[in-house]
């Protein structure tokens, strides 16, 4: 039933993935009333983590510190020290070493489940927060005064109102659509294959990234002495490749990346995901705010996405401190904070996807150049570095490092 003001929540958030459970997290402690829709059933385990890898750049995992969220975690994460990344075909390479660039770490590597798992945890501590699950949203009505959420009768058939929606719910997002904000996509034609991989040679902290033609494939280093692989395949062979055996797979891999890690021994159970850009138009509008994939769904090319959709959650958290969540102003100051983080990083992601994809030979000469150069002027890796850390732009005061 709605409160005296005729509004069921402060703050409801669509969606229970890693963006929408580090905003509740992040709005704990603050007074308000936040719900949260989530249509898996809290028996499934953590909604939305599985046994993918994510890359966490420094700045992420400093707001899961300060979050209480990375403590919880069953393993800690594995250090990035160094980046390698190198292009087949090309010559040159860039070099990234952490402590000759005064850090410890560039960022970490954990283990989604295992961080859905640290976020459901702490989530069960977070006040004024009610957790509307299992539950489907099957429409959201626009409302210059509060949009309203209808969930499905097999759900409870409750109708939600709030003063702030806030838009978590994947790169399909029902609410975006409702809102009546575009999108512009493009479809890689690639599909990401994803693993555990053991090497003979243990993890030293070193993340590789080696480009193709037929698109990334990557090795991060993980806790226990192997490797979280992915490997981008043109989307006509994926089938096939998916069906090879682990030798034969582990052959595979090792043709596509090269032998920098050293000779692949063992793969674990892969899993395939289609790759495809899924850009908002906007990311605010009437008392509503997308975010994480509902705002923008990019290729993994240097890790981007989780840690963009994170430091979005953060940024808005930081802006919630009292009155009307919802206001006009309020959500135009959000969206003016976040441009510069969100343009850099989708011209980042994209513009590196496309140029390492294409095989002709005056891109194969600008691309060598450019490795050559950033791998040998400092004041060329430099930045590169701060990107890759999370430090981009009005960087959100939790993601700052500590003292």
């Amino acid at each position: 039933m709605p409160r005296d003001d005729g509004f069921d929540h402060d703050i409801l958030i669509l969606g229970g993935g890693l963006v929408g459970s580090a905003l509740a997290c992040a709005l704990d402690g603050r007074g308000w009333r936040i719900g949260q829709v989530e249509a898996s059933a809290p028996a499934s385990g953590a909604p939305g983590f599985d046994e993918r890898k994510l890359a966490l750049a420094a700045a992420s995992l400093n707001a899961l510190a300060s979050l209480d969220i990375l403590p919880r975690l069953a393993t800690p994460p594995a250090p990035i020290r160094r980046v390698h990344v190198s292009r087949a075909g090309d010559f040159g390479a860039v070099r990234l070493d952490a402590a000759q660039m005064g850090h410890e770490a560039f960022g970490g590597v954990v283990l989604a489940r295992e961080l859905g798992e640290a976020l459901e945890s702490r989530l069960a501590g977070v006040q004024g927060l009610v957790r509307h699950r299992p539950a489907t949203v099957v429409a959201v009505t626009p409302d210059p005064d509060g949009p309203r959420v209808q969930l499905d009768p097999t759900s409870g058939g409750q109708a939600l109102r709030a003063k702030l929606l806030v838009a978590a719910d994947g790169n399909r997002s029902l609410a975006r659509t409702a809102l009546g904000i575009g999108t512009d996509e493009h479809d890689y034609g690639q599909t990401l294959l994803v693993c555990s991989l053991a090497t003979d040679r243990a993890p030293d902290g070193t993340a590789w990234e080696r480009f193709t033609e037929q698109g990334p494939v990557a090795l991060l280093p993980m806790a226990g002495g192997h490797y979280g692989a992915i490997c981008a395949v043109a989307r006509g062979q994926a089938e096939a490749v998916l069906a090879l055996d682990d030798a034969a797979y582990a052959d595979y891999f090792q043709q596509r990346f090269g032998w920098r890690a050293g000779r692949v021994r063992r793969v674990g159970k892969r899993s395939a995901y289609p790759l495809a850009r899924i850009v908002a138009d906007r990311i605010v509008a009437p008392r509503a705010v997308l975010m994480g994939n509902a705002a923008q769904s990019i290729h993994p090319i240097g890790a981007q996405g989780f840690n963009l959709g994170l430091r979005d959650a953060l940024a808005l958290a930081q802006r919630l401190d009292g009155g009307d969540p919802g206001e006009p102003a309020r959500l135009a100051a959000y969206a003016a904070s976040r441009r510069e983080d969100r343009e850099r990083t989708l011209a980042f992601s994209d513009g590196l996807a496309r140029a390492t994809a294409n095989d002709g030979f005056p891109m194969h000469v600008l691309r060598s150049l450019g490795l050559v150069a950033l791998g040998h002027l400092p004041g060329l890796a430099a930045p590169l570095a701060a990107g890759a850390m999370g430090y981009r732009g009005d960087v959100p005061a939790l993601s700052r490092p500590r003292p």
